[in-house]
């Protein structure tokens, strides 16, 4: 799988650009704040239907203009694929594929698989729940269209429960809006399990390759082991102690019925998948807590590089990778570990300057300079 071309109209600041890649290294080098990160941020929203800093669609439209196109030609098996992306301030984005238009989003999940990585995800291991969380399940939706259908129908139950939680604790409790609060938790429960039990054994996959590429970064002086954390692991319901590994429906409905009247003074739901972590573990030491900057940053590289592995191995393909000024933020070492992972993916990088694919002798395939919403080829000699 690779990108063959993308074009821009009024994204960000673009104005008007055709750039076309190869199918190994990319890389689009120039001054801070020039629209390096825009080109890979159009990419991943042309793949995702989300931009990876969170922004609202209007906010990647180009100032004084009320729509934006992305247009990405994609390879995959052999086979081109067009995804067009019409963008509206004020409208719910237009997608289609292969110029036929689709009626959700989430169906363009699978179309194009990539994985995105920068200098702030270096941070993920230390961030709070909700950066890991964001990671795991923005994986899972390339991957499994199963858990895009159990997501969204969650966070949609899970809505309607917080703002009943809202409506509730404004009037007189009513049996009737107690009785549809019941009917939710149930609801809840049912697609909650679903959601925990695919996020486990994607944990588990991980944990298979993960070991073997931490070994090796560290030169086989820590074991890596990643866990996936329920929320409601270690509550206490009518005197039995849940544990991950007895989940099931039963236990996330107690849960929610044993957190109600806390849930109804706050306003919010308390308990579920959506306040579920990652835990990061060098032997028995918690990374997230006691782990040096060094080592949150080499467990955070091994994430990423194992992500590429198993997506290889699920799609039985190899993603795209984005790396959005990632070497900078890298010692030597890591650079080295990270550059010699990317032999046969389709990789587009962003950077300030060459010097460290010079330092670390790394094959230049094509390069593009990027000078404030222009960009032009350069040599790669």
């Amino acid at each position: 799988m690779y990108i063959k071309s993308l074009e821009l109209n009024n994204f960000r600041n673009y104005n008007s650009l055709n750039i076309s890649f190869e199918n190994d290294t990319n890389i689009l080098y120039g001054d801070n704040a020039q629209g390096k990160t825009n080109i890979l941020e159009s990419i991943y929203l042309a793949a995702t239907t989300k931009s990876h800093r969170g922004n609202k669609d209007k906010e990647v439209i180009m100032f004084d203009h009320e729509e934006a196109h992305i247009k990405l030609i994609v390879i995959k098996q052999n086979v081109p694929l067009r995804i067009d992306m019409h963008l509206k301030k004020n409208k719910t984005k237009g997608i289609a594929i292969n110029g036929i238009p689709i009626k959700k989003a989430s169906e363009l999940f699978g179309t194009l698989n990539v994985v995105f990585f920068s200098p702030e995800d270096l941070n993920i291991i230390k961030n709070g729940p909700s950066e890991r969380r964001k990671f795991i399940d923005m994986e899972l939706c390339q991957l499994d269209k199963i858990y895009v259908h159990n997501l969204i129908t969650y966070n949609k139950i899970l809505n309607q429960r917080n703002k009943l939680l809202k409506d509730i604790g404004y009037v007189c409790r009513r049996a009737d809006l107690i009785n549809t609060l019941d009917i939710l938790d149930i609801q809840i429960a049912r697609y909650g399990k679903e959601i925990i039990s695919r996020r486990e054994r994607f944990i588990q996959e991980l944990n298979h390759i993960i070991c073997k590429i931490h070994s090796k970064i560290t030169d086989k002086k820590e074991n890596l082991v990643i866990r996936y954390e329920p929320n409601l692991s270690g509550n206490n319901i009518n005197g039995n102690v849940l544990n991950k590994n007895a989940m099931d429906e039963n236990l996330i409905y107690e849960s929610l019925v044993h957190n109600r009247e806390r849930d109804l003074k706050l306003g919010s739901t308390s308990t579920g998948p959506h306040r579920d972590d990652i835990g990061f573990y060098n032997y028995d030491m918690d990374i997230r807590k006691f782990g040096s900057q060094g080592q949150q940053r080499t467990a955070a590289l091994s994430l990423k590089l194992s992500e590429i592995e198993l997506v290889r191995q699920v799609i039985k393909d190899v993603p795209i990778l984005l790396l959005d000024d990632v070497l900078s933020e890298l010692d030597s070492s890591r650079q080295k570990h990270l550059l010699d992972s990317i032999d046969k993916v389709q990789t587009i990088i962003t950077c300030t300057g060459l010097d460290e694919f010079i330092e670390n002798r790394f094959t230049i395939n094509n390069v593009y300079k990027v000078i404030n919403g222009t960009i032009e080829r350069s040599s790669n000699e």
